[in-house]
């Protein structure tokens, strides 16, 4: 079992003070999901306060993010990592395909709705894929399904979301480095929106069921937990 003092991955640097928990968060979180700090490690406040060069009230606010999230796991002697298992991932995601079925039928089915936070975040797509930068692209792949959520006007959903994003943010970056060309992800996207756009739900619920259902075999598939028999 791995201790917190013997995790020595590197870390961003610190940005500003009110972003400080957000920041410890984000870098647990990555660390979590991508595999390098072991389910079953123990955090302890002042290694990581230590690790990360912040007090330890940061690093507290990061812990109970991150156990909200279902990542952590207290326990008697202190804050354990969860990880992900297979029922996790199938959870997740049995979670999304719910709340965003629900905000893609709402755009779909709002006559006039006005799909210009989403265009936008395709256009971030598209430009990010001709520079090569994985990484904004997987950004603006997130944004581009937040848009969705936004455009729905429907707040409970959005905040559901919302709670989640940071862990698919961290599963997108793990299932993107699977794919040699991000090409065949950018046109998902650009279909999916295209049925939003000119009304067709059925086309719309069948490419994004498509679209989440192979998201999350690749992401199975990247913890060794996915067979065809699944």
């Amino acid at each position: 079992m791995v201790g917190a003092m013997e995790w020595t991955a590197p870390v961003q640097a610190v940005p500003s003070a009110p972003k400080l928990g957000e920041h410890v968060a984000q870098e647990l979180r990555r660390a979590i999901i991508s595999g390098s700090l072991d389910s079953g490690t123990h955090l302890v406040e002042s290694r990581l306060s230590e690790m990360f060069g912040v007090s330890r009230g940061p690093v507290r606010d990061a812990l109970t993010r991150l156990t909200e999230e279902g990542l952590l796991e207290s326990r008697r002697r202190g804050t354990f990592v969860r990880g992900l298992s297979a029922a996790d991932i199938e959870e997740l995601y049995s979670l999304r395909k719910l709340i965003e079925t629900d905000a893609v039928l709402r755009c779909t089915d709002t006559d006039g709705a006005d799909l210009t936070p989403i265009e936008k975040a395709l256009d971030r797509m598209r430009s990010a894929l001709s520079r090569g930068d994985a990484s904004a692209f997987a950004h603006a792949d997130l944004g581009f399904h937040s848009a969705f959520y936004t455009v729905a006007g429907h707040r409970r959903i959005e905040s559901i979301w919302l709670q989640y994003r940071p862990t698919f943010a961290g599963m997108l970056e793990v299932t993107n480095a699977q794919d040699e060309s991000l090409t065949p992800t950018m046109e998902d996207h650009e279909v999916l929106l295209e049925a939003v756009a000119t009304g067709d739900r059925t086309r719309a619920l069948t490419l994004l069921e498509d679209h989440l259902e192979g998201s999350r075999r690749r992401m199975l598939t990247a913890y060794g937990q996915y067979s065809e028999s699944d």
